[in-house]
């Protein structure tokens, strides 16, 4: 026990040591090298950009690139075509020949993986933009979309928040269609297989399901073509505008569109192709919101010597400072420790009153909410709210009644933001319209925002927190829907980290706040489960692949954040004495630094982190650097007040 409580001191002085000057945290958000491609695409396209910082980027890009010449959406994951078909033309822009053999082993990989044809919608338009593909093959994202009224069943609130934000720019790029030619050697004919000239570019009919949602959307795709081709556009004009005035309402109350990568670089194409030009102050404005989320480092770091430039997919420190508050809190920093107040008084300050895109859904309910980023009021939601209204428990707060309030606030928000089914999502209620997934420039994979049991669980253990118990039917509801969402194994599903420890950790925790017995079958079938998956070094791991192959679920190397959710979740089962709780203890002790930090790199990497949270399932991850702190030290700190618990009760 010596060694724990050592190991807590060591780690709260460590995350105490991080907070920022303004009272926040917010740790790096590693992500992979399509960002840099599509940084060095867009500079291209616009003819802007810092050429040294460029250069770095594709530093970068060669980082990440596989032994056999792939890209990968995460650290040892399978080679996939859209990045090695992104990675390869940025590093062609930048002057690399396709002779060179790091090339070759590139294009040798997306050759193999079908080539360009292959890639998704998000892909082909950029190339079309640069003269690498015909804008008549790609889907068509065609602005009047946005012309739906909200009662309409096809209007973009039905969508996901996120796929809103980065569809409304990218339908006026597909309006506008800029274009600029390349000289011949930066072009990537090399990558159709067969040459460009003999690639069957259309989309193809589903000859097998002939009567299906997904051949109706093609014919109507195939209809919006024609249209394209002859001009029939009675709404055009119409539709850009309101386009153009939902991006320009969009950037107030936010750091950039959507306060995320790939819709802020959509929205700088859009309004250069809608006739901003570099020096108007709403360009510029959604350029520098664009470049703070760079790092650069010209001098190299520790792991990787070389000067690289890479690009952050936004900003977390709502979620981290939430995060690292409830955490400290339980380890028992004080209640009135002046950098806990500090942090709480943050939170605060970021609470959003403001009606954002979620209220066309959702009427007459009074705005008290938090989003994930610095700043980005049309967008809040459920997950970071129920995290900060945990955290401001943790404080005893001399504003109290301010606090108070607008933490009653938040609970009736999350409220209100409950779907149907008794489940909660994270942008938006009820978005659960799976038809969307058959459009055809939908294959991104992330149209819908459906409730989900990782979120559902941390709501609980936010209501239990304020008093809530299973007597209340909306607390009711959502215990019921978790249960049916367990998997036959025993595990939960985790939509917003990787994978099935995180949704069973949550879920576990959720249960266990709303006083659901640990005796009852599904904790004990998910407690041994999570036995079972067990890595023999007495840690846990799980990879981004369990969500293309669910049966490697559980199956992965171990790293702090996976080993502290699968404690976590046999604490929340009352498994306190088993040899895999001391195990997996002793592995965390084990792994921490002198300095109480520890960290996740990928063996062999280049200094690059293992991927423990999830953007979109099957198409995007990332690294969040602090979850390899804050979650261990909440895995100690349970364990030790739960031996302590054990012995009062003794």
């Amino acid at each position: 026990m010596d060694r724990v409580i050592d190991g807590i001191q060591r780690s709260c002085d460590w995350l105490l040591g991080q907070q920022l000057e303004g009272g926040y945290w917010c740790g790096e958000l590693e992500a992979d090298s399509m960002l840099e491609a599509d940084y060095i695409y867009m500079h291209t396209l616009l003819g802007t950009g810092d050429r040294g910082k460029m250069q770095r980027a594709a530093n970068e890009i060669l980082r990440h690139q596989n032994d056999d010449g792939s890209w990968s959406l995460f650290p040892g994951g399978p080679p996939n075509v859209n990045y090695g078909v992104k990675c390869y033309f940025a590093l062609k822009l930048m002057g690399w020949s396709a002779e060179h053999p790091l090339m070759s082993k590139a294009r040798e990989s997306v050759l193999s993986l079908g080539g360009v044809v292959e890639c998704n919608t998000f892909t082909k338009i950029y190339l079309c933009a640069l003269g690498q593909y015909d804008y008549d093959a790609v889907p068509a994202v065609p602005p009047e979309i946005i012309l739906f009224p909200n009662w309409f069943y096809f209007n973009i609130y039905q969508i996901s928040a996120w796929s809103r934000s980065i569809l409304v720019p990218l339908s006026v790029i597909y309006a506008k269609k800029p274009f600029k030619k390349l000289p011949p050697e930066q072009g990537i004919d090399e990558l159709f297989v067969g040459g460009r000239a003999n690639a069957e570019l259309h989309l193809r009919w589903d000859k097998q399901h002939p009567l299906s949602w997904r051949t109706f959307f093609l014919f109507t795709d195939r209809l919006a073509h024609w249209a394209e081709r002859v001009h029939i556009r009675p709404l055009r004009k119409k539709a850009l505008k309101k386009a153009e005035r939902w991006m320009l309402d969009h950037f107030e109350r936010s750091d950039g569109l959507g306060a995320i990568y790939p819709a802020m670089l959509n929205a700088i194409v859009a309004l250069r192709t809608l006739g901003y030009s570099d020096d108007d102050p709403q360009f510029i404005r959604a350029m520098d919101e664009f470049e703070k989320l760079g790092i650069d480092k010209p001098e190299g770091e520790p792991g990787y010597p070389t000067p690289t430039f890479r690009m952050q997919p936004c900003f977390s420190p709502v979620w981290d400072t939430a995060q690292v508050l409830s955490t400290l809190g339980e380890a028992g920093v004080s209640r009135t420790d002046p950098r806990l107040l500090h942090g709480a008084d943050w939170l605060l300050s970021k609470e959003i009153r403001y009606k954002g895109d979620w209220a066309n859904n959702v009427k007459n309910v009074e705005a008290g909410c938090w989003c994930f980023f610095f700043n980005n009021d049309h967008q809040p939601d459920v997950d970071d709210t129920g995290e900060v209204l945990l955290a401001l428990r943790a404080v005893d707060n001399p504003r109290e009644r301010y606090q108070h309030e607008a933490a009653q606030r938040g609970i009736a928000w999350v409220f209100a933001m409950q779907c149907k089914n008794g489940g909660w999502a994270s942008f938006d209620k009820d978005n659960t319209k799976k038809i969307f997934e058959s459009i055809p420039f939908a294959d991104h994979n992330a149209m819908i925002d459906p409730p989900t049991v990782d979120i559902t669980g941390r709501i609980l253990e936010m209501l239990a927190s304020y008093g809530y118990t299973r007597r209340d039917k909306r607390v009711e509801a959502a215990v019921q829907f978790i249960l049916r969402e367990q998997e036959t194994d025993g595990s939960w599903f985790g939509r917003w980290g990787v994978n099935y420890l995180y949704g069973t950790f949550l879920v576990l925790r959720g249960l266990q706040a709303m006083e659901y017995s640990y005796l009852e079958a599904p904790i004990q079938q998910a407690a041994e489960w999570i036995r079972m998956v067990q890595n023999p070094d007495g840690g846990w791991g799980e990879t981004c692949g369990t969500y293309d192959d669910p049966d490697q679920r559980g199956i992965g190397p171990s790293t702090p954040s996976q080993t502290a959710w699968a404690l976590l979740g046999l604490l929340a089962a009352n498994d306190t004495r088993s040899d895999s709780v001391a195990k997996g203890i002793r592995w965390l002790i084990t792994k921490q630094h002198e300095d109480g930090s520890w960290d996740e790199l990928a063996v062999g990497r280049n200094g690059e982190s293992y991927y423990t949270g999830t953007g979109f399932p099957r198409v995007f991850y990332l690294g969040y650097h602090l979850y390899k702190q804050y979650f261990p030290l909440l895995a100690l700190t349970t364990y030790r007040k739960s031996l302590e618990r054990e012995q009062r009760e003794a």
